[in-house]
Order: structure tokens, then sequence, then C-alpha cells
């Protein structure tokens, strides 16, 4: 049964132990970014699909809990609220987890239940899906669920039909579009800031990139912040932010400030380095990043 949703718009004011920024001031008109996390566990990446089927997750060690709670104490340490895009698979094994998450003043989004890229699904499978995965984090968490992001940002060109079924099915906004050339995903000459669709209709906001060397380099997180050095990626976000005026949306998961994780063996180069790459420096990088800059939630930064 759907619990009653809860409004947690309405969070208690702490101070920012390191900036003195007040919690309170998301509508004090000090330009915000939007920190986002998509909580999955290390062994159902993309990257992992063609060594690790989806009916062998459950013989793999569960590091997403303990992952994800580290996290939470980051953004307390910072006084940065955020929005988990969490998977049903994930929620519905850890439904105590998604209780912290909503419980600690963050925003609840849908990541889909199994991270099955939207072009591996027709329009029905999506549908079922993102309906399911709707049902499930509403049930657990008492909240309604606003927005959704692809597995791999997989709205591309080819998968706008999924526009439509997100908003037919209650979602006020997606963050599915990369507007950069990725050989997964990306719809480069997509605008590089939050949109409606179809003139009008679901609200997009696109992962933040930068305009450099005519074309859009990815500065939205992800595995690019942690191979770029972290000099860029602090220039890159103020040139977005105070020479073009507009807050950055940034993204990571929980399983890339876990350097112990199981390694994976089997996997190919390019796998490897993507997933792996300076897992290590990860967590006192987003310490660094969450000091440098002003963050809160997705709805609270765009649905304003």
């Amino acid at each position: 049964m759907l619990r009653t949703l809860r409004n947690t718009s309405n969070v208690s004011p702490r101070v920012e132990k390191q900036t003195g920024v007040a919690r309170s001031d998301y509508h004090s008109g000090i330009l915000r970014n939007a920190i986002t996390v998509d909580v999955e566990d290390y062994f159902q990446v993309s990257a992992f699909e063609p060594h690790i089927s989806r009916n062998q997750w459950n013989q793999f060690p569960a590091r997403v809990e303990q992952n994800t709670d580290r996290i939470l104490e980051l953004f307390d340490t910072h006084g940065v609220y955020g929005t988990f895009f969490t998977l049903g698979w994930i929620a519905e094994r850890n439904p105590s987890l998604i209780r912290r998450i909503v419980d600690s003043g963050h925003e609840l989004a849908s990541h889909g239940y199994q991270h099955i890229r939207i072009y591996q699904q027709g329009p029905q499978e999506f549908r079922q899906d993102v309906t399911r995965t709707k049902k499930l984090l509403e049930d657990i968490s008492g909240c309604r669920i606003q927005g959704y992001r692809a597995a791999s940002f997989s709205i591309r060109k080819d998968t706008l039909w999924a526009v439509d079924i997100l908003q037919e099915t209650d979602h006020l906004y997606s963050s599915s579009i990369y507007p950069v050339h990725h050989d997964l995903y990306g719809i480069p000459d997509a605008p590089r800031f939050p949109f409606r669709h179809n003139n009008g209709g679901l609200l997009e906001i696109p992962i933040t990139t930068v305009r450099m060397l005519n074309q859009n380099l990815p500065i939205g997180g992800g595995g690019y912040f942690r191979i770029y050095p972290y000099g860029f990626f602090r220039r890159a976000l103020q040139r977005v932010n105070q020479e073009e005026g507009k807050p950055a949306v940034f993204y990571f998961h929980p399983w890339e400030i876990d350097p112990d994780q199981p390694r994976q063996s089997d996997i190919g180069f390019k796998a490897r380095f993507r997933h792996y790459m300076n897992l290590h420096k990860t967590e006192s990088r987003l310490g660094q990043l969450l000091a440098d800059f002003r963050w809160g939630r997705v709805d609270k930064v765009f649905l304003r």
C-alpha cells in the first residue's frame, strides 16, 4: 500500500560547515548547482553487461548501502542536499537506505528498475519499467517521485519516444541527455541547459558541458571527473556559473568512492580504464568540489 506522500521540500536550516552557507537559502537568489547520485552497485554498470548478466547480480557482494551511507555523511559534513536517482532493484532490497536518504532531506528520483538502456527496450517495456519503479520508490519512501534519469543517459535521438511516456506517467523532469559524443550515449547538438521537449512538454535537465574547441566537453561528473585534473573541472564549472550565469548538474555513483570493491578480471581495457581509474581519489575530490561550489537538489535548483 502506498504510504502517505510526504512533502520534503521544507527542510530545517542548518549551517554549511565549510562555506558558511545556510541550507535554507535555496530561495535566496544565490546561484546553486545540482549534485546528483546514481544509486547503483559496481556490478550493475553498463560497461560490465557483456560479462555480468542481471540474473547473476544476487551472486555478488553488495556494497551500495555502505557506500551510499558514506555519501550521506559526506553531504552532511558539507551541509549539502542532493538528488538520488535510484534503481528500483536497489530500493527493493534496501528499503531502510531509501528512507534514510529521504529522512536526511534529499530528493529521491527514479533511475529505472534494472539499469536497462532505453534503446534496449520497446515503448511498452519502457512504460512498464518506469511505472513499476516510480510506484516502488513512492511506496517505500512516501514521497512523490518527480524525476527520472535513464540508464547511461540513453535518451538519444532514436529514443526520444521515451519523453512522451515519462510525461504520461507523471514525471515532471528528466535528466537523461548528455549533449556530447560518446559510444554509448549522447545528443551532441542538444541544448546545453534545461529545456522543455515538444514546445512546453517534459522538462529536460542535461548533464553539464562546457563549450571549448568548437565542441561540448563533458564536465558533469562520472568517469570524466576521475580522469581529468580537478583544476580543469573547477575552472570549467566556474566558467558555466560565472561567465554563462547557469547552474551546473553533476553526477557520480556510490561505487566511485570505493577503491576496495571486488575487481572484475575478465573485462576489456576500455571498460577497466573507465571503471577503475582514480577510484582512490574520488572521495577527496568530491569533498573539495562540495566545498568549492554551492550545491542543492535538482527540484530545488530547477523546479522553483
